[in-house]
């Protein structure tokens, strides 16, 4: 077999591999999940297709600011346009089972770096990965954040520390603001966990630049999925709808986090 040949087949092999045709709205099943706690209770949106295999990962999902879905049912819930939530799908197979996490009750009306970095919300994730063991069964976990939903993964991982759990940040806010402590801030020295950078080359977001993704990557020794796309999206800069929210690109970005996941390849996504 010619080089180039064995290179694209290959190629295509791997994107078999973690690829799988778009399902229609009946086949994808959705409901709610909730851990109950003295005084509050924290939920989850579950995704999972209809017909499914045993689960062997879940992936959890933290949603950019505010981070407050207000999740009361499979419909009635805030931040529908953030670029997890509205990729949620992308992650699914017969054995992976999806949950976007929303903020414990009684933080929707702040949702404060402060509190996320506290042993309460420790509490509270740990509830809630309790409660989908008790019904999903124990498996591998990967915490996925984006924005300032990366600050709330990075506690959430560190939260229930299992040697099969993964973190990725994506379009991570690096840069500290009145509301959060950035990540360039934390400390990754004693982090502990297998991890993974994802970044849009041109997220427009003066909170989440670039250069630092590249920066934390080295510095953790963790990979760096580079993002690029021509299409600039629409709306402020840090919204869901530009760069900053993978717009456009959503799919190939989940695919190429999913690769990493299943199998430890880090590949930039470039699409024209």
């Amino acid at each position: 077999m010619k080089p180039a040949r064995f290179f694209l087949v290959a190629f295509l092999l791997l994107a078999a591999a973690v690829s799988v045709p778009a399902r229609a709205a009946e086949e994808v099943s959705e409901s709610v999940i909730t851990a109950s706690l003295p005084g509050r209770s924290i939920s989850a949106l579950v995704t999972h297709w209809r017909e499914h295999d045993a689960f062997r990962r879940a992936v959890l999902l933290m949603p950019g600011y505010p981070g407050i879905m207000k999740l009361r049912s499979v419909n009635d819930y805030a931040l529908k346009g953030n670029f997890l939530l509205r990729s949620r799908q992308a992650w699914l197979d017969r054995e992976t089972v999806v949950f976007s996490v929303d903020a414990p009750s009684d933080e929707w009306n702040g949702f404060s770096g402060a509190f996320r970095a506290s042993e309460r919300y420790a509490e509270d994730i740990r509830e809630l990965v309790g409660v989908i063991r008790q019904q999903y069964g124990l498996m591998p976990l990967a915490v996925v954040g984006t924005s300032e939903g990366s600050i709330s993964a990075y506690y959430a991982a560190r939260a229930v520390p299992r040697p099969d759990t993964k973190v990725i940040f994506t379009n991570s806010v690096f840069l500290s603001s009145p509301n959060v402590q950035g990540l360039s801030e934390l400390d990754f020295e004693r982090y502990g966990l297998p991890m993974l950078w994802v970044h849009h080359a041109d997220d427009p977001c003066r909170l989440t630049p670039y250069a630092e993704a590249q920066r934390l990557a080295q510095k953790t020794s963790a990979p760096l999925i580079t993002v690029k796309s021509s299409n600039a999206g629409r709306g402020p800069a840090c919204q869901p709808y530009t760069q900053h929210g993978f717009i456009g690109v959503e799919e190939p970005t989940v695919q190429a986090m999913k690769t990493w996941l299943l199998q430890g390849v880090a590949s930039d996504v470039v699409v024209p």
